[in-house]
């Protein structure tokens, strides 16, 4: 279903007044889709519509006619629409019958002054009524080339008004493509057009044809009087006589209208001055315009004005045509000067450059205003990139309030910088700009805001620098009067030859930044002399990791910035090859940084443990390998186009494992007071912190190296089996070490109170007393070992079976070696040993190894054998031994837990 269109609304006529035939221009809306759906138009009640030049759909042109109102409404009427209304009215203004003698206020054309003599006006000329567009019907051009039609119709012309007139040029011109019943349409319109002609001059015939009836009659009866005289010169004759008449009255004439005359000859002149006044004021009140439009910035229209005054009066001879022209030659000048400047301002948007280059190559302006401002763009963004970095270097220096840096030309006035700073904020995409704490300037290095602030330099300027290059060399800058007068192909000529050079302002652009990036950052790589340009910052401390893997993260957001404007890689290569050495030296001071945070980890020891015996020695070393492979996941990522550096590091990882092994467990174990724990009223024997250590390292082994592991596998390293391997077993012989310490340390004593207290009060194994049961010294070496277990138990439960069973292995030998160094057994002796062999075997039986049995059995073996040996031991031992049990029942218990099995280590 069509759209139903809005009746036609008329809401400005422009003059509002005027007498018949004043060329009006109508305003409003709805006013109709094109010439064709125009069906009427009428001004003060007269039709207007043949003289009606359809515009737009909100502008129609005309000429007022001889309306019968003085007054009226404006009403057009189309086929879309239908009859329309009006918010404003004509006045119409009548001029009375004014013959040439007569005065009048009103000023009379010349093309519609009043006939006396036919007593009607005259009419103006038809081709002044003549439509622009004779068919009434839309153009509808193809693509026809205007060669091909002066090929195929030499000696003829398309337009209408021309002599040579061709009606088939015209339609392939501006109805190739129209279709048959719009053509019909059009040869409808023509004929109607032709009758309306035809009736309106032979009305004008039919009107005057009394008066030349009139002067016919008259003429023939002057010729036939003549005739009949037959004399002209002879005095007395009627030819004579009407000589002397007419002369009499040419003289009466002139004598009664020599003023009138020279009242006219004076209107004449002052007609003909208005008339050029008129005609010319375009050009008279030039100069003043273009400086109101300079000042409003409308270009456009100076332009616009200056083209049109150009091509007429740029070769005229006229005097006064000539002395305006030269002042709105100066104008333009002046102007092309202010566009120039503002073309070189900076800073400025892009849209404001090409509008400014346009202007100037439309004025032809003299050299290459699009290159000037390239290059000035050049310097202005390493000005920028310069004048960044000595603000921080100030600021460092706690000189900005005292000092401001000078510009490219040593100008005291703010930098360039600041003055971008402080306009609106250059827009990225979202991608560096995050929102942050308040004081987050005062935490962040200066290193690190730095080449934040030169990202957005760089960001927000070189983009629009390089399409400012390509708009220049495809010849986009200029406008349609550009293209016709060959500037693009000129510019791209000039574009052609410029390219090295553009080139290089590319380079030196990317190599500042790079330069300015290391003179921060990595001023080891740069020369004395670039130094000098470039650095001047004061480290006194280094950046960690996690600051370093920030600028890994802008520079490369600049270099994917600039791989999205299409900028050759050879001109971007600097930037990758700075990224190279930063994640290079990013891994180099996160390594060392973490050793040195391992190594303070022993530091923070406070000897607590939890349920499982461990202190959070442990914990803190994972949390630090942990926080280091995070803060590697930045540098350690291959963006397209990089090296990959992943696996090029792996031996400082095991040196950070063997690190920690060495610094954080290999304490000071002869100070119980080095480190200060959380607890104050707790401070841990020498024994506890060697059974602590030997938790924790059971732990590492147990869960840690495998949980880093696996963390090294998620953040997708390779090779890790070796660096677990190879840090277990330092850890392995650490605990070896410490292991060996504490056993020597329980086990010495009890193993060497057993020789003193076997032969205690000058005991004999060849002369004693019938046995009544284990002695003292057995006693008290099964309450040392129960000691033991407990102060094992504390820290760790799990330590108990390996503990025990090598303090039983080193008594068992003992006893062994006792046995055999006896020379000989009475009875009673071989059954008091065999009785404290049994006692200590069966009471330690949990926690007995094969080199436990094997001495115990080498113990028994030295033993002599008594006559029904097994049954006088079961007659002796059994019961001494169940007593012994019995009444150590207690404290045997702890020997024999559910769940605890012998380690073998």
């Amino acid at each position: 279903m069509s759209r139903v269109r809005q009746p036609p609304l008329v809401t400005g006529i422009s003059p509002n007044e005027g007498t018949s035939w004043t060329k009006v221009t109508i305003r409003g809306e709805n006013l109709g889709t094109g010439p064709a759906d125009l069906v009427g138009l009428s001004i003060c009640g007269h039709n207007c519509l043949l003289t009606a030049e359809w515009m737009s759909a909100s502008k129609i042109v005309c000429r007022v006619g001889p309306a019968k109102d003085d007054k009226g409404e404006i009403i057009v009427s189309t086929k879309s629409g239908g009859h329309g209304t009006s918010t404003v009215s004509f006045k119409l203004l009548k001029a009375e019958k004014i013959g040439i003698l007569d005065q009048s206020a009103v000023w009379v054309d010349e093309m519609n002054y009043y006939d006396m003599r036919t007593d009607r006006y005259k009419g103006i000329s038809p081709l002044s009524l003549r439509p622009s567009n004779p068919l009434g019907i839309d153009f509808d051009k193809g693509k026809v080339p205007l060669k091909d039609l002066e090929a195929l119709f030499p000696g003829v012309s398309g337009e209408f008004t021309s002599e040579n007139f061709s009606a088939t040029w015209y339609l392939i011109e501006n109805h190739s493509v129209t279709s048959f019943d719009q053509l019909r349409m059009a040869a409808s319109n023509l004929k109607k057009q032709a009758t309306k002609k035809n009736e309106g001059s032979l009305a004008y015939v039919k009107g005057g044809l009394s008066t030349f009836f009139e002067a016919q009659d008259a003429l023939a009866a002057i010729h036939q009087r003549l005739e009949s005289d037959g004399t002209e010169r002879v005095e007395g004759s009627m030819t004579q006589r009407l000589e002397n008449v007419l002369n009499r009255a040419s003289d009466t004439a002139d004598t009664l209208f020599q003023e009138v005359l020279g009242r006219k000859d004076k209107a004449d002149s002052t007609r003909n001055a208005l008339n050029v006044l008129q005609r010319f004021k375009f050009l008279f009140n030039l100069p003043l315009n273009i400086e109101r439009n300079i000042q409003k910035g409308d270009y456009d229209v100076v332009i616009n004005d200056y083209e049109k005054a150009k091509s007429l009066f740029s070769n005229t001879e006229v005097s006064v045509f000539k002395k305006v022209y030269a002042e709105v030659e100066t104008r333009i000048g002046a102007l092309k000067i202010l566009l120039l400047d503002k073309l070189l301002e900076t800073p400025s948007t892009l849209h404001d450059q090409k509008r400014y280059i346009r202007y100037l190559s439309d004025l032809h302006a003299s050299g290459d205003p699009a290159w000037q401002c390239i290059s000035a763009q050049h310097k202005w963004i390493l000005g920028l990139m310069q004048n960044c970095k000595e603000e921080f270097i100030n600021y460092q220096r706690g000189e900005l309030n005292t000092h401001t840096p000078l510009d490219l030309e040593g100008d005291p006035r703010p930098s360039a910088f600041s003055r971008i700073r402080d306009t609106a904020p250059l827009n990225k995409g979202g991608i560096l700009h995050t929102p942050r704490h308040s004081t987050w300037h005062y935490e962040t290095p200066q290193q690190v805001q730095f080449v934040e602030k030169l990202s957005d330099v760089v960001i927000g300027q070189l983009p629009n620098f390089w399409k400012l290059w390509i708009s220049y060399v495809n010849g986009s800058l200029f406008s349609e009067t550009g293209e016709k007068s060959g500037q693009v192909e000129k510019s791209k000529k000039n574009a052609r030859q410029r390219q090295n050079d553009f080139k290089k302002m590319i380079e030196e652009v990317t190599h500042r930044l790079v330069k300015l990036v290391r003179g921060a950052l990595l001023p080891s790589t740069l020369t004395e002399l670039e130094l000098r340009l470039f650095g001047g910052w004061e480290n006194k401390t280094e950046l960690t990791g996690p600051w370093l893997t920030q600028v890994i993260h802008i520079v490369r957001i600049i270099f994917e910035a600039l791989v999205a404007l299409e900028i050759p890689n050879d001109l971007l290569q600097v930037i990758q090859d700075l990224l190279l050495e930063l994640r290079h030296h990013c891994l180099l001071v996160t390594l060392h940084h973490t050793a040195e945070d391992v190594k303070r980890v022993a530091e923070k020891e406070d000897w607590v443990v939890d349920n499982e015996g461990i202190t959070s020695l442990p914990a803190q070393f994972e949390q630090c390998m942990v926080q280091m492979l995070q803060s590697l996941k930045e540098p350690m990522e291959t963006k397209p186009g990089e090296v990959n550096v992943r696996n090029t590091h792996t031996l400082h990882y095991h040196r950070i494992s063997f690190i920690y092994v060495n610094y954080s467990m290999s304490v000071d174990l002869a100070s119980p007071n080095l480190f200060s724990g959380i607890q104050e009223d707790f401070c841990p024997t020498l024994e506890q912190r060697l059974l602590i250590i030997l938790s924790n390292c059971q732990y590492l082994e147990k869960h840690t190296f495998l949980n880093l592991a696996e963390h090294f596998e998620r953040h997708g390293f390779t090779g890790t089996e070796k660096i677990t391997r190879v840090t277990v077993h330092a850890v392995k012989e650490l605990d070896e070490s410490l292991f060996d310490a504490y056993i020597e340390r329980k086990s010495d004593p009890i193993v060497g109170s057993l020789e003193p207290g076997i032969y205690a009060g000058h005991f004999d194994w060849r002369d004693c007393g019938t046995p009544t049961g284990v002695r003292n010294y057995l006693k008290e070496a099964l309450v040392n070992i129960i000691t033991v277990h407990a102060e094992v138990f504390t820290v760790s439960k799990d330590l108990v079976p390996r503990v025990l069973s090598r303090i039983i292995e080193g008594v068992a030998e003992e006893m062994s070696r006792l046995m055999q160094c006896v020379s000989s057994f009475s009875k009673n002796g071989a059954i008091q040993a065999r009785l404290e062999i049994d006692s200590l075997r069966d009471a330690v039986a949990s926690y007995l190894s094969s080199e436990s049995h094997a001495s115990f059995k080498q113990a028994l073996e030295v033993l002599p054998q008594l006559h029904n040996g097994n049954k006088i031991h079961d007659e002796k031992c059994q019961p001494l031994l169940n007593k012994f049990k019995s009444s150590m029942q207690l404290q045997l218990t702890c020997f024999q837990p559910s769940n605890v099995q012998p380690v073998k280590r």
